[in-house]
């Protein structure tokens, strides 16, 4: 048999999709998502955000001349 995902988009939509296939007597499972991207990722991201913050970066006072500012 074909298998349907689906993809609520808050918590009246998944209720009213449990509802709906408890009525029709279907089998179904649910699975909690934390997040959809890789968790090593998220870490250096928040890495990156948190050292930013920390003044760590690299300001460019000329756009025409992006490289002599970055090298």
């Amino acid at each position: 048999m074909e298998a349907v995902v689906i993809h609520p988009k808050n918590k009246e939509q998944l209720a009213a999709l449990k509802a709906f296939a408890k009525a029709l007597k279907m089998d179904f499972e649910t699975k909690v998502t934390e997040t959809q991207y890789d968790p090593e990722f998220v870490k250096q991201v928040l890495a990156a955000d948190k050292s930013a913050k920390k003044g760590n970066v690299t300001r460019i006072k000329d756009a025409k001349n992006i490289w002599a500012d970055i090298l």
